[in-house]
């Protein structure tokens, strides 16, 4: 035993040094040969020694295996590492071809700026290449494939490198046949130029592949199921490419796949459920395909997912309370899907989650808990419809805490103090939700690493807590749209001395913007945003002269008097600029040499005057609606020519509509309307429509016809013509406009029938064609179309006529309160400028608006923090003021009253057949319309009872069958209408006793006049016993009697000349009755002819008329 403990306590650590020495001897002393080639190599390679952490140290003083980048076995050079070295110039005839034992070679994120070079088949002992970001462009040369030996290649570039190599001649086939050895592929930003399936066949050979790289490729699909047989596979990522087609069922069968990314690649169908399942698998990234559906299964026990992404895709259905299982969950995004109902409390069971991202989804109910939840940094709820309260605990002990966004939900109550005291908190966003009361001044102010509050669009009260400005770090804070009170001074305002930009717009607020002699205006901090709309202010702050890094600037809704100081416009970055709703007359020039960068200008509301300023070139969104402009260029266009949204309603505009406005080509609103623009409407407006959503030309004197040249690629969403002198047909191609919501053609002069072909709008929601002169029946039976959204109809002051067809009434089903609301959030009926409007962020305005105007937003911008700009950016969305939203107004008869509806709301149902000459029972389909809340139907000969399932409208709240021929008692059924606030049922021949109880109390004898055998409480002099059980007699029949009886009169006078001139002459009762007997003889001989009623000042009147 003995002898064993001296042997490993002396000789043992002998042999270990003695080892030690041969390897050191063998593996580090570099040979002279591969020191001169490296030596050799460093001359002939430009790159800057300052930066260099590698190249700048190899000297021949020192062994060439003990440089920085270089490894040697015995003696040679076997790995060379020159990364990040910031090489530049090219390899050609360099000494690097001539190391013959090298394995491993990194030359990546350097500078190069050439085509890589063709020497690289010599390196025959390469087993890791990687010349990733490089700097190499074009061709990828055929030499690399002869590397047989190879199991690790890179040659990927950054999707934003301006050098981008080509994988085209040789392809990816002939590449790749020989590199079988290959285990690592990385391609990315690779251009490879195979068709669909080739570059799957391809990548088949490659039995040994673990890791496969091909993000932006510019490969296409689908997935081949030859890329199935490399069962090895262990990273796959072929992000950014236009695969499309679905995900294959077969990568669930790869055992070994831990990484999973196929974000952007326009993929479709259903996700397979398998792969949610697999043990190995710890990230998946699937976001950004639009078109991809699926659901979120029950997650196994022991699942070892790290990251999952979401993001952009169409998921839906609800998250399973097995989600807990996740336990390494550590980033989570679900943003932008379907997701519904509640959020499972077994959420606060993923202990190591650091991002959570649920936002724009439909999640609703109460917010979980995430106290367990220690380590999350980021948490972002926003636009979803979470209800409940905000408690002290939601949040407690969340130290790592860094982002809250709970913005654009319902949340109510009062925003507890212990969210502005989590210690690392540095953006909480709490917008657009229902909190109310006070809020509360917080301690630990000095300790507090708040730097973004956005409280904006809620329901606060009462003072803004003076602890918000003692946070040092303050950079962003928006308080908008609430109830504060109390007047807030600049001196207050200038004590965050860091503060960028401020938001105290739509309050109750006074600012006061004088400063004493102790602060100067020098002395406040560099703002870029500030947002004073409804501050009461009186003139332009004094502090805003010296703010040269303004980038908007919101005083609208103020009482500034006066001229626009020249200085305002001066700004360079100066993007948004809101003066609206104030009493400025006008602009101080000189200019001439402006250069303005606005993009967004609103002076709507004032009195200015003269001619439109032409300044904004970049201009997109243009409101200069009611003032007093008179004048504009002719040519407009060239002076905003990527102007999207154009208001000059409402001014002082005459003439012809010049034909330039067609040639903006980005234009997606146009509003004329409220002008004296007269002549006809240029059809280049009516047939260059694609782009155009919103057009109004109302309540101006155009004339002439409206074209039929209405483009099939029509995009209107709203047309208003109202208020013209149009005339003519209503054109067959306005059924091109399949988007069309509201069509608003009324007080014109319209002729012919009713349009039919509107039936095939199925979007159509609003349609008035209220005075005109359309005649005939309104039945469409040759129609297959539905109005499955319209529910508001106005087809008043015209010549209609007939019964009312009960299958058109049929397919009213919004009227019915059927419809899956989809739009009731907002209340009011509105009008997209964009598609996605809701998704609409800073960072995806390529979308929207012109790529250049994007580009040179983004650079004026630059230094701005991403949160910072799209929070300015919400605030112009949900203010309207990006203009992405329009809503307008539409006019109806309410309560025998015409009533504008400033936003038209989307619940509100009305159905006006007013003044037409409708005949016939009231159909039982009319009174199925449960949602209406106004029915007209008056001046009309509609005849027979009123239907007791008029009981069935118990959403009404105006109801007008006055002048028309029913008869009949009032049904009981009336008095159960709780909503009922207006009755009109006079000048009809109803009978018996008026309905008591409800609303029936509270309607005078206006409501019931006209009616001989009414009686009730609301007509005078009328007592119950008055009322006889049998109906009266037909009004038909008194006619008869007395048309006779003065028949015979004028037969016993026709003897004598004189006895029958004279009477006609000097009598108008006879003259009157003399002609009615003549229509009664020319009735019954001429069987083309025929009688219509009329009613005239409360009276009715019989007419002959040609009905052939």
């Amino acid at each position: 035993m003995r002898i064993h403990q001296i042997f490993f306590t002396f000789f043992m650590p002998l042999c270990l040094i003695n080892l030690n020495i041969n390897i050191d001897v063998a593996t580090c002393r570099c040979l002279d040969h591969q020191q001169f080639l490296l030596l050799n190599l460093k001359e002939n390679l430009v790159f800057n020694p300052a930066t260099s952490k590698k190249l700048v140290h190899w000297n021949q003083s020192s062994d060439c295996c003990h440089w920085n980048g270089v490894t040697c076995n015995s003696g040679r050079a076997i790995g060379l590492d020159l990364s990040e070295e910031f090489i530049s110039g090219g390899l050609n005839n360099s000494s690097l071809f001539e190391l013959q034992y090298l394995q491993n070679l990194n030359l990546a994120y350097n500078d190069f700026i050439s085509f890589i070079p063709l020497e690289f088949d010599k390196l025959k002992s390469l087993r890791s290449l990687n010349l990733s970001n490089g700097g190499f462009h074009g061709q990828i040369p055929a030499q690399i494939s002869r590397l047989t030996n190879l199991a690790t290649l890179d040659l990927s570039t950054s999707s934003t490198s301006q050098n981008i190599l080509k994988l085209q001649n040789p392809n990816i086939g002939m590449f790749l046949q020989n590199l079988t050895n290959i285990t690592e592929l990385y391609l990315d930003g690779v251009r490879v130029s195979d068709e669909r399936k080739e570059w799957c066949q391809a990548l088949s050979s490659l039995q040994k592949l673990k890791v496969l790289s091909m993000s932006s490729c510019n490969i296409s699909g689908p997935i081949d199921s030859s890329l199935a047989t490399i069962a090895e596979l262990s990273v796959v990522r072929l992000n950014l490419n236009n695969i499309s087609g679905p995900v294959p069922e077969f990568f669930a069968n790869f055992s070994n796949l831990n990484v999973l990314e196929l974000s952007s690649c326009q993929l479709g169908g259903h996700f397979p459920k398998g792969i949610f399942q697999m043990q190995a698998l710890s990230v998946l990234d699937i976001s950004n395909n639009q078109d991809l559906h699926g659901v979120l299964p029950n997650f196994l026990p022991h699942a070892v997912l790290h990251t999952m992404n979401l993001s952009n895709t169409n998921f839906s259905g609800k998250l399973p309370d097995a989600i807990s299982n996740l336990k390494h969950l550590s980033i989570l995004d679900l943003s932008n899907c379907q997701f519904i109902e509640t959020l499972p409390i077994s959420m606060s069971k993923l202990t190591q989650l650091v991002h959570l991202d649920l936002s724009f989804n439909k999640f609703t109910g109460p917010l979980p808990s995430f106290k367990m939840v220690k380590n999350l940094r980021y948490l972002s709820l926003l636009h979803n419809n979470l209800t409940g309260v905000i408690t002290t605990t939601h949040f407690e002990g969340l130290e790592n805490l860094l982002t809250i966004n709970l913005g654009d939900n319902s949340l109510s109550g009062k925003i507890p103090v212990t969210l502005f005291m989590l210690p690392s908190l540095q953006e909480l966003t709490l917008s657009h939700n229902g909190f109310d009361g006070l809020l509360d001044e917080f301690p630990n102010v000095s300790s507090s690493k708040l730097q973004l509050i956005d409280l904006s669009s809620n329901k606060l009260q009462g003072p803004i807590p003076m602890s918000i400005f003692h946070l040092n770090g303050l950079r962003f804070l928006q308080l908008s749209a609430n109830e504060f009170n109390g007047t807030i001074g600049l001196v207050t305002i200038q004590r965050l001395r860091n503060l960028r930009t401020l938001g105290l717009s739509h309050n109750k607020l006074s600012v006061d913007m004088t400063l004493d002699d102790n602060h100067h205006v020098s002395s406040f901090s560099s703002m870029k945003y500030i947002l004073l709309a409804s501050c009461k202010l009186r003139e332009f702050p004094g502090f805003l002269r010296n703010q040269s890094q303004l980038n908007a600037l919101d005083l609208s809704n103020n009482h500034i008097q006066g001229i626009v100081p020249n200085w305002i416009w001066r700004f360079d970055s100066l993007v948004y600029l809101n003066l609206s709703n104030n009493f400025l007359t006008n602009m101080e020039g000189p200019f001439d040499d402006l250069n303005s960068n606005l993009y967004i200008l609103d002076l709507h509301s004032n009195q200015f005057s003269g001619s439109v300023p032409t300044f904004t070139n970049y201009a997109v969104h243009l409101d200069y609606s009611s003032n007093k402009f008179s004048t504009a260029p002719l040519d407009m266009d060239k002076y905003i020519p990527y102007v999207y949204f154009l208001s000059l309603s409402n001014n002082s505009f005459q003439g012809k509509i010049h034909e330039a406005f067609c040639n903006f080509s980005s234009l997606r609103l146009l509003d004329l309307s409220y002008n004296r623009f007269n002549g006809l409407i240029p059809k280049c407006l009516m047939r260059r429509n694609s782009t155009l959503r919103v057009l109004n030309l109302a309540g101006n004197k155009l004339q002439g016809y409206l074209s039929d040249a209405i483009s099939n690629s029509c995009n209107l969403r709203f047309l208003n013509l109202n208020g013209n002198l149009l005339g003519g047909v209503i054109p067959n191609s306005l059924a091109n406009c399949q988007s069309l919501q509201v069509l608003n053609l009324g007080n014109n002069q319209f002729g012919d029938r009713f349009p039919c072909f509107l039936m095939n709008i199925s979007n159509l929601r609003v349609l008035i064609l209220r005075s005109n002169k359309l005649n005939g029946s309104i039945a469409c039976p040759h129609s297959t179309g539905n109005w499955e959204m319209v529910h508001i109809v106005d087809l008043a002051y015209n010549n209609f006529s007939g019964i009312l067809p009960g299958p058109f009434l049929r397919s009213w089903t919004k009227m019915m309160g059927n419809e899956t609301e989809s739009h009731e959030k907002y209340g009011t009926l509105f009008f997209d400028m964009f598609d996605n409007h809701d998704n609409v962020r800073y960072n995806n305005l390529f979308t929207v608006i012109d790529k250049f105007l994007v580009t040179k937003l983004y650079k004026m911008l630059a230094t701005e923090p991403y949160f910072v700009a799209d929070h300015i950016f919400a605030y112009y969305v949900a203010s309207n003021e990006f203009g992405g939203r329009y809503l307008d107004s539409v006019t109806v008869v309410n309560k025998a009253l015409q009533m504008k509806l400033i936003k038209i709301p989307t619940m509100f149902t009305s159905l006006d057949l007013s003044s037409n000459h409708f005949d016939g029972a009231i159909p039982q389909e009319l009174v199925n319309l449960r949602a209406l809340n106004v029915l007209n139907l008056s001046h009309n000969a509609f005849s027979s009872h009123i239907p007791s399932s008029i009981g069935n409208l118990m959403q009404l709240e105006s109801l007008d069958l006055s002048n028309n021929n029913l008869s009949g008692e009032i049904p009981l059924e009336l008095a159960s209408l709780n909503f009922l606030a207006y009755l009109n049922l006079s000048f009809n021949h109803l009978w018996g006793k008026i309905p008591t109880g409800g609303q029936m109390q509270t309607f005078d004898s206006s409501s019931f006049e006209g009616n001989g055998k009414l009686c009730g409480p609301q007509i005078i002099g009328c007592m119950n016993e008055d009322v006889g059980h049998s109906p009266p007699t037909p009004v038909y029949e008194i006619h008869k009697a007395v048309d006779w009886n003065f028949l015979n009169v004028e037969l016993g006078f026709i003897f004598g000349f004189g006895t029958i001139i004279l009477p006609l002459i000097f009598l108008e009762r006879w003259r009157f009755l003399y002609w009615q007997q003549v229509d009664i003889l020319l009735c019954r001989f001429v069987p083309k002819l025929g009688f219509v009623y009329e009613h005239y000042r409360g009276q009715r009147h019989r007419t002959l008329r040609w009905i052939g």
